[in-house]
């Protein structure tokens, strides 16, 4: 048993942050799901455990449970609501590993929660329909965080085709816009709160898509707090050698990132118009970017 735990211990603390993020959901949830089964054993009514974990809607509950912009984005209860959105993470997450890198996606995750967050607190703030339940609605789960690296990927690369069972390959914008538009038709479903997190972290995606392509970075500072934590324990002068190395990192991803859209968009012109329609400084970044 020791060796069981031992193993997991070294996995997370050696793993990539997709790791981190999976373990970090799945331990909430098994956590989470004792209390409860518990709680069943003993006659207690509800799980009081997720009233510390979920977010509510409304505000003035909000002010007393600040934890909860973060906490809700890794809390969940029912098992397929954690299959789902932990398959999509992994899947989607090693595919935004392929264009950036590990800061970028951790970042990503808690960005598109958060902006899944406050587009659900203004809706159901705001929305007449949404307004009678403002006081016993909550939110949990990770699917806002998923979106927003899901539509991250999709609108930076448009062109990114994956392989679905029975319907063949298809460009992930297309599963992207569908879904969607299956959560803005669902959006008074039983489940509003959900889908309503979900647009907001499929535009916080859009959003990043569109800067990298600009060479601009919206994950650096949450990127930044997250290394703070994660390097708080370690000897300062290790801090400031890794920090400066990550810094280096940044702006390598960032050259490469902006240079990649640069091409794309010459690649594209060219298709469209031709080789002769390109500028001298475009043709010289296409023979440039040939010979690397």
């Amino acid at each position: 048993m020791d060796d069981i735990f031992t193993n997991l211990k070294r996995t997370f603390r050696e793993g990539s942050i997709l790791t981190k993020l999976t373990y970090i959901n799945v331990g909430v949830f098994i956590i989470v799901r004792l209390i409860g089964v518990i709680g069943i054993l003993f006659n207690f009514r509800g799980t009081p455990i997720l009233g510390y974990l979920q977010m509510p809607s409304a505000v003035p509950t909000l002010m007393y449970k600040p934890w909860t912009l973060i906490s809700y984005m890794f809390t969940h209860y029912d098992f397929l609501h954690i299959i789902f959105n932990m398959l999509w993470l992994y899947w989607f997450g090693k595919i935004f590993l392929q264009l950036f890198n590990g800061r970028q996606l951790g970042a990503l995750y808690i960005l598109g929660g958060l902006a899944g967050a406050v587009t659900f607190i203004t809706a159901y703030n705001t929305l007449p329909y949404f307004r009678p339940m403002v006081e016993f609605s909550s939110l949990m789960g990770a699917s806002a965080s998923v979106m927003a690296i899901v539509f991250a990927i999709s609108f930076y690369r448009k062109d990114l085709e994956i392989s679905l069972l029975l319907i063949g390959r298809i460009k992930l914008i297309y599963l992207a816009l569908a879904t969607l538009l299956i959560d803005l038709l669902a959006i008074t479903s039983s489940n509003a709160g959900g889908h309503i997190a979900h647009i907001g972290g499929a535009l916080l995606g859009i959003f990043f898509a569109t800067q990298m392509k600009k060479g601009k970075d919206i994950t650096r500072f949450v990127a930044h707090i997250l290394d703070w934590f994660a390097n708080r324990k370690k000897p300062k002068t290790k801090m400031h050698v890794t920090y400066a190395k990550r810094e280096q990192e940044y702006e390598y991803n960032s050259k490469k990132n902006k240079k990649n859209a640069d091409i794309d968009t010459i690649l594209e012109k060219l298709k469209r118009s031709g080789y002769e329609s390109l500028s001298a400084e475009e043709k010289k970044q296409l023979f440039d970017a040939s010979q690397s």
